[in-house]
Parts: C-alpha cells; structure tokens; sequence
C-alpha cells in the first residue's frame, strides 16, 4: 500500500494470522484494493502512461509497449495502458483515448497514431487501429497531459520524455508534484538553468512517497547503465574521484572517422571469426567506405547526417553543447551542479574547428576540412589519435570537454564508432578504472531502456513471475 502512495489510517491482525485488516480514505479504496492484488498476483497492476515527443525514440517506444504488453501481463502482472501521445512540445494537439474509462483496457498503438511528419497539418490523416476509433485529437499540448493521464483509482502514473526540448523539461517538477513518474531521454530538465534544476530537486521530496520518481538513466548514453553504475558505486559507500570518457554517438563517430586508429578492420574480423556468427558487425559506412580509413571532416558529418546519428541541428553536437548537457546530469549525482551551468562548459571547451550555426553541415567548407586535418597528422605522427573527451574531476570540480591526442592503443582510441566509453576512477578502482562500453546510438536500444526503466520502478508493487521470464 505504501509503494502505491496509499495512507494507511490503522491496521490490525486478527485472530489469525492470515488476516490483516487496514483502514484507508475511501477515496484511496479502489487504488488501494488494486495494488494488494497486484502485490500478490491476483490481477494485473494497470500502469497508466503518456509518451511525449513522436521522435524515432517515441516511435520506438510506442511499437515496444504495444509488442510486449502482452508479455508484460504474463510475466510481470503489469498492464501497461499508453492513454496520451503529445507527438510535440508545445500547445498543440495531444491524442488520447476516446474511450478512457475506470474499467478500460484500451491502449494507443503505433496502428492508432500514424508517425507523424514534421508538417503539424498532417495530424489529419492519423490511422486508426479499428473501425471504433480508440485515439481522438485535441487541443491543450503539455498541459493537458495531467488531467487526460490521471486518475485516482490507478496506483500508478508515468510520463516517458522523449523529446530534446526545453519546453518539456519545464514541466518535469510540475509532474512530479501530482505525483507523476518520469521517465526521461531529455536532459534539458537536469541541465537548465538553476532554478529548474532546484525546482525539479524540491518536487521529487514534495510529497514524500507521494512524489513521482525521476528516472533518468537514458539522459546520459543511451540504454548504457552510467547512472545505475554511478549510484551503486556511491550507495555501496565507494568515492568517486573521476569520471571520464567519450559521452555522444555523434563525437564518437566523426573522430573514429577522420582519425581511425592502426588495423582496427582486424579486431572486426577477429570477432566474426570467434562468435559463431553471433557478431553481425562490419566496418562499413552509409557510403561503403571502409571505417578503417581516415576521411576528411566534413564527409565525417555528411555520414553522421545521413545515418541519423545527429540532432535536428548538428551543430549542438559539434559544438559541445549535448555533451555540456550530460556532463550537468552527472554533476548531479555528485553534488557538482550547483556550482556549474550548461552554457559556462560548453564555452570553456575545446573545439577542433571553427563551427558556426549557419553553416550548411551536408556541404562543410574546405578551410573546415584544412584545420581539422593539420590537428589529426599532428597527432598521427605522434603515434596518436584524436578524440573527444569529457571528464568530471571531483577533488578539483573542474568539468572539462578536451580534444585529446589519445596514444593509438589506448581504450578511447580503439572504442568503435558510435559508441560510448565512460571510466569510473574509485576509491576501489583504483589501479584500473571501471569501464563502460557500448552503443549508445539507436531508437530502439534507448526505448528498451526506457521500458527496463519502468519494470524497474514498478518492482517493489507488482512482483516479476521469474520462472516465466527464464522460460521465455
């Protein structure tokens, strides 16, 4: 009852010791008759949940919910009902259930909201998943999100961000008061100004258990466990002294491409060979050049482009203002963020060329390509590549963005392409640091941690069935 934020007045056992009475609001009474049975598996608990933002991350996440809400019911008792889609931040137009009852099992599908193209007028031509038409379109955008989402007789509420808008992350605090979860692939909530992130501070104690939880895994690498990696370290009594590594998909892969270390195609082929057919990798890009050989700068981003690996606007990956922004959300959880703002990093860090909004990032021109080349020969003929690296040093709370001549064998050189290497310096680690690697690019890894986010929130409320997980 406590896990589903129900107050318990009194409680008594009786004569025997398979009864236990408790005594709650009667308005709590259908939440708290809920959550008992699905503490104890005799129905489904029913997750109530809105996605904002129709990304390829919102897409992702919303065709994962539909595909496995099945699977969920079997195996975790957990019903999970998607009953708002805001396809963009903003005031405009939200779709809900058209049918939203006390008693309801229908949920948005992916068959019910059609991808939605960057033209606002083409929310006419929404589809729908059957002749009864379970989605309906109105006007109110964030802010009717609240009241189309909650309802008292359901023990739980989320809200999935998947958007990379200020505007969204203005209203985390507000969701979090009413006692609303979210769960976020945004970090413009962690990382804007001051008084946001102190709001958003405040509003996950307002309520006590009340409060909804910030879940924030997913703001820093994708589906890669930086943040649960972090606070075990920290809850298990370890002190953090530095963390460093390559944080962006999109940093990772312009470097490796114009300044790719000595026979890395090998290390590719090695893996084909040991893994019995299980390593499906290859060396190729969109344009079926070899990774293993340097390219020039500008066909470096031409590629990210066109691989969907950037923002809307690339220059908030070359120009460090992403990274900024990871950097603050794990200043956080150490304690560092006071201190430090998004914008004050982002202008203390090294740029490897002069980039500028304006540009047209498909055709870079060629003084561009000319200064970023003098810096990779430069490190070429000292045995080293160039790479992009971000660190967090705890005894002197300095927060750095520094492009590196990396020694060629060294972990951030060989890291591959489009992935995230992230290095935890320890009291315990201390020799050796504690190294996280992996891809951090790609819609349906970052919706699959988005899900992993919300099975981990919902366990101490409704119980996995384990042996139908193994058998699955």
């Amino acid at each position: 009852l406590g896990g589903a934020k129900i107050n318990v007045l009194a409680i008594a056992q009786g004569s025997s010791e398979r009864n236990i009475s408790a005594v709650v609001w009667g308005s709590d009474s259908t939440r708290a008759l809920r959550a008992v049975h699905a503490a104890f598996n005799l129905s489904n608990m029913t997750a109530r949940v809105g996605i904002i933002g129709m990304s390829e991350v919102g897409i992702s996440l919303l065709r994962l919910l539909e595909s496995e809400r099945d699977a969920l019911k079997s195996n975790f008792d957990l019903d999970v009902q998607v009953c708002v889609v805001c396809p963009k931040s903003g005031n405009g137009e939200i779709l809900s259930l058209n049918n939203d009852t006390e008693s309801g099992t229908q949920s948005l599908t992916i068959g019910a909201v059609t991808r939605l193209a960057e033209d606002r007028d083409k929310l006419a031509k929404t589809t729908f998943a059957d002749e009864e038409q379970v989605a309906v379109a109105s006007n109110g955008g964030l802010g009717l999100c609240f009241d189309t989402l909650f309802r008292k007789e359901c023990t739980f509420h989320a809200i999935f961000d998947c958007t990379n808008d200020e505007e969204s992350g203005r209203y985390h605090a507000g969701w979090l008061r009413a006692g609303i979860d979210v769960i976020t692939a945004n970090n413009r909530g962690l990382s804007g100004p001051k008084e946001q992130r102190e709001d958003i501070k405040e509003a996950e104690k307002f309520n006590g258990k009340e409060s909804g939880v910030y879940s924030i895994e997913t703001v820093v690498a994708g589906g890669l466990p930086i943040i649960s990696t972090l606070r075990s370290l920290l809850h298990s009594g370890d002190k953090i002294r530095r963390i460093d590594g390559i944080f962006t998909v999109v940093e990772s892969y312009v470097m490796f491409r114009i300044s790719p270390p000595p026979n890395v195609a090998n290390c590719s082929k090695f893996d084909v060979d040991v893994s019995n057919g299980v390593f499906e990798g290859h060396m190729n890009s969109s344009s079926s050049a070899c990774i293993g050989e340097a390219c020039s700068f500008s066909q470096a981003v031409r590629e990210a482009i066109q691989l969907g690996l950037t923002e809307d606007d690339p220059s908030l990956d070359l120009k460090h203002e992403y990274t900024a922004r990871v950097l603050m959300a794990l200043a956080r959880e150490l304690g560092m963020d006071k201190e430090n703002e998004t914008e004050q990093i982002q202008k203390n860090s090294d740029v490897l060329a002069d980039i500028d909004d304006s540009l047209d990032f498909l055709n870079l021109p060629p003084h561009i390509d000319e200064q970023v080349q003098k810096r990779v020969d430069a490190a070429k003929d000292k045995g080293c590549v160039l790479r992009s690296i971000a660190s967090i040093d705890v005894k002197s709370k300095s927060i750095q963005i520094r492009i590196l001549e990396v020694p060629n064998h060294h972990t951030f050189a060989v890291s591959p392409p489009g992935c995230s290497c992230v290095r935890f310096f320890t009291r315990r680690h201390e020799r050796y640091p504690l190294i996280i690697q992996g891809p951090s690019a790609g819609a349906d890894s970052t919706a699959s941690a988005l899900l992993a986010e919300l099975l981990q929130r919902t366990r101490g409320i409704s119980t996995p069935r384990s042996l139908a997980l193994i058998r699955r």
